[in-house]
């Protein structure tokens, strides 16, 4: 009887650590403990997988890049509409993928109302895009879901120091200061147009 006692109670223990050994094992690297408060109603994240324009979605109809990406040392893309001057002030700008709202508020100087959105892209990688300058603000919620095409904000002035225009940066690097808007160092920073056209 004590034999049979001892040998059930080991098989007993030995299928439940088999059990949270498998547990471990099946657990993928990438979960939602990763991405706290980052879910949608089935309880999965929402990747960014395909992205577009900021401007005249999907395909910046109706704007150019008036300084890309390394020209004069600038850390992002200044998008304008094609008429020029203050022509596209209060145009729609729209969240470039799907994200979650990092922060959205007047950061002063030459910034302006500034929005920047988190990416966590199906590769386990995560970027941000920033849009500056922006005369309105549509988002305001810490975390809240954005899916590309979302209108997020419009195109403004930085308070009147610019002609009206977006200032668009993406960022690797995700916890990088929000800096200058230009500079020689581009470690952490993507050129925004090239991001864009190669994850279509």
């Amino acid at each position: 009887m004590t034999m049979t006692k001892t040998v059930s109670r080991n098989i007993l223990i030995t299928i439940s650590l088999l059990t949270i050994g498998t547990a471990f094992i099946a657990e993928p690297r990438f979960t939602q403990a990763n991405i706290t408060n980052h879910s949608t109603e089935n309880n999965q994240p929402v990747w960014a997988v395909h992205f577009d324009f900021p401007v005249g979605k999907p395909d910046a109809k109706g704007y150019y890049n008036a300084q890309g990406f390394g020209k004069n040392n600038h850390l992002g893309d200044d998008w304008n509409g094609n008429g020029g001057g203050n022509t596209d002030l209060g145009d729609t700008i729209y969240a470039v993928a799907n994200g979650y709202l990092v922060s959205a508020e007047d950061l002063g100087g030459g910034w302006g109302n500034v929005i920047i959105i988190r990416h966590y892209l199906d590769d386990f990688t995560m970027v941000n895009s920033l849009y500056a300058h922006c005369n309105k603000l549509l988002v305001k919620k810490k975390n809240q879901l954005i899916r590309r095409g979302d209108p997020i904000g419009t195109i403004g002035t930085a308070n009147g120091i610019y002609p009206a225009h977006l200032h668009f940066e993406m960022r690797h690097d995700i916890d990088l200061p929000i800096g200058g808007g230009y500079s020689r160092d581009t470690s952490g920073y993507l050129d925004p147009t090239q991001f864009i056209n190669a994850h279509r």
